[in-house]
């Protein structure tokens, strides 16, 4: 064993199950001592139970390594702060952030309720910037006070609905695209103080995604998170201090990096309403199509 993590301090967020708890249990057996965040909610963000979260924590301590659970709400800015600040307490430092929490409320815009977009949105965006906010804060007075850098790892959890879009997901899309963009921004905000930012785009068999459609055993195969899991231990790891404002897309078999925004086709600007809609139609014409869910190009 490498144990890349060795005495590295990592939080998980959604640690409890499906992917973070890969994440935690890979994390320990490298050496990192990991805390559990997860207050136990349903798929769709209801109810609070403790007791996943122990028992992943039992599991890493029964195979010799050492974890602590945490119930902190990461979409509270007061929770948020205690996740950071009671990690630090305990174990004395924190070196990575895994940002992994998240919940599901799926509905056409016709239909979806004002509840379904702020809980959603709550969780996955507000829910990642606290804590990431508190965890840089931190990692930028440690860097003030040593003259170091913190070698600190936020990383990030996207979605292909979010880069890609799905149908009936605008409220997860636009958190999972926020994300992205944050993440981008982050690394360059963050780099000064020694700490890198960078994004999993996850295809995975949890809860979370084994209600959407049928799929074969090999698929479920290719979408285990211990394919996932690797990326998330060397992103927390100090051998990853070169690589930032990256978006990595894992498992269902990929294994890639995604390329945001770049411009397209472009023509001359106008300033006459009546003439610019031809010009705009080629440019759409000409433009590379929009991609599917698999990041091919609709049809």
């Amino acid at each position: 064993m490498s144990n890349i993590c060795q005495d590295r301090v990592v939080i998980v967020t959604g640690a409890a199950r499906g992917i973070g708890r890969e994440y935690a249990l890979h994390l320990a057996a490298q050496g990192a001592k990991v805390v559990i965040n997860d207050i136990g909610t349903t798929r769709d963000g209801h109810g609070r139970d403790d007791c996943a979260a122990q028992a992943v924590v039992q599991e890493i301590q029964a195979a010799g390594g050492q974890a602590i659970a945490n119930s902190d709400d990461i979409s509270s800015w007061q929770g948020a702060r205690n996740l950071i600040e009671s990690t630090v307490a305990h174990f004395g430092a924190l070196h990575a952030l895994v940002n992994n929490a998240g919940i599901l409320r799926d509905r056409m815009m016709v239909n979806m309720e004002e509840s379904e977009w702020d809980a959603v949105i709550n969780v996955h965006l507000k829910g990642t910037f606290a804590p990431a906010h508190h965890a840089a804060v931190y990692w930028r007075n440690l860097q003030k006070q040593t003259g170091l850098p913190a070698s600190g790892r936020i990383i990030n959890t996207t979605s292909s609905s979010g880069l890609f879009g799905n149908i009936g997901q605008t409220n997860y899309g636009a958190a999972k695209a926020g994300i992205a963009a944050m993440t981008v921004i982050a690394a360059r905000e963050l780099g000064r103080y020694g700490v890198t930012v960078n994004a999993i785009c996850p295809h995975a068999q949890t809860r979370m995604t084994e209600s959407l459609r049928e799929r074969t055993p090999e698929e479920i195969e290719a979408r285990h998170p211990r394919w996932i899991a690797p990326v998330v231990v060397w992103l927390a790891s100090a051998d990853s201090d070169d690589v930032t404002g990256r978006v990595f897309e894992v498992g269902g078999g990929f294994l890639a990096v995604l390329e945001g925004w770049h411009r397209g086709p472009a023509a001359q600007p106008m300033d006459d309403p009546a003439k610019i809609g031809p010009i705009l139609k080629d440019l759409a014409a000409r433009a590379r199509r929009n991609a599917d869910m698999k990041g091919n190009d609709l049809d």
